[in-house]
């Protein structure tokens, strides 16, 4: 398993709410939440062989900022 992060400018439960049948489209994907406290309202996700970009591409499409945090 393998946990990937990202920043995002995902502001409240109604943008989740909205992005949640987008996450669910992503083959691999465990388990994912987003931190709406932290200043780079970092999504979180556990997968199984995901490519970040993948993600990344996914949020865009859907009208989202999201960059991959690496260590």
């Amino acid at each position: 398993m393998n946990i990937l992060v990202f920043k995002t400018n995902i502001e409240d439960k109604k943008q989740l709410k909205y992005l949640s049948p987008h996450l669910k489209l992503i083959d691999g994907i465990l388990a994912w939440n987003v931190d709406l406290h932290d200043c780079d309202r970092v999504l979180r996700i556990e997968a199984e062989q995901l490519h970040p970009n993948t993600v990344v591409t996914v949020l865009n499409n859907a009208g989202y900022y999201c960059a991959e945090l690496v260590d």
